[in-house]
């Protein structure tokens, strides 16, 4: 399964970016608009595209996403019955993932159906079947790390991959790295370890 790819963007429009990767291989990822903003305000230069990897079997599909807030978000609406790959992304278009988490938590069936392909019924099993998963997230986390790094991002994937909670693991480490934004990866891991 692909973590993610980190290359520069080869080409870009609101709904597909091709990223290509030092060994001069170009990966289409279907992206959402929101994901397209954050690409457009970048450098476009050696990015790190989260992905998320659907297979059938007739298509390998990948999906890319800026940040990893937005790639969980989208794996959580994509494992509600009768939300595919399409619609999550076209969600995730209409509504950013800090709002759209704030929609679900407050049940506004309203500005979910606002969506298009979205109806009343889609919205409501979305809210129902997400509103617990969410509500228990300080919003506050929800919001992008203000340490927007590589190094942020790798000690983060490390220790969610060592088995701990996302949002406690983010506050630990955001208190790191404000007190030393300059960090080794090993050295906020370990110090993360210690605080947990």
């Amino acid at each position: 399964m692909i973590e993610y790819i980190k290359g520069d963007i080869a080409s870009l429009t609101p709904t597909e970016a091709v990223i290509e990767t030092t060994g001069g291989v170009g990966y289409l990822l279907n992206i959402s608009l929101n994901t397209y903003t954050s690409i457009e305000q970048s450098s476009r230069k050696a990015l790190r595209i989260y992905v998320h990897e659907i297979i059938r079997e007739d298509a390998v599909t990948l999906y890319g996403f800026f940040d990893l807030q937005e790639r969980e978000i989208f794996r959580q609406l994509i494992g509600v019955s009768g939300v595919g790959a399409s619609i999550a992304r076209m969600i995730l278009s209409a509504i950013p993932p800090v709002d759209l988490q704030q929609v679900i938590v407050s049940s506004d069936v309203r500005r979910l159906k606002s969506v298009k392909g979205i109806g009343a019924k889609t919205a409501e099993r979305i809210i129902v079947d997400l509103k617990d998963k969410i509500k228990g997230v300080d919003v506050t986390l929800l919001e992008k790390t203000p340490v927007a790094s590589e190094i942020f991002d790798e000690a983060m994937a490390a220790l969610v991959m060592l088995g701990f909670p996302k949002q406690q693991t983010q506050k630990v480490l955001e208190k790191i790295f404000k007190a030393e934004p300059d960090i080794k990866v090993e050295v906020a891991i370990k110090k993360a370890l210690s605080m947990m």
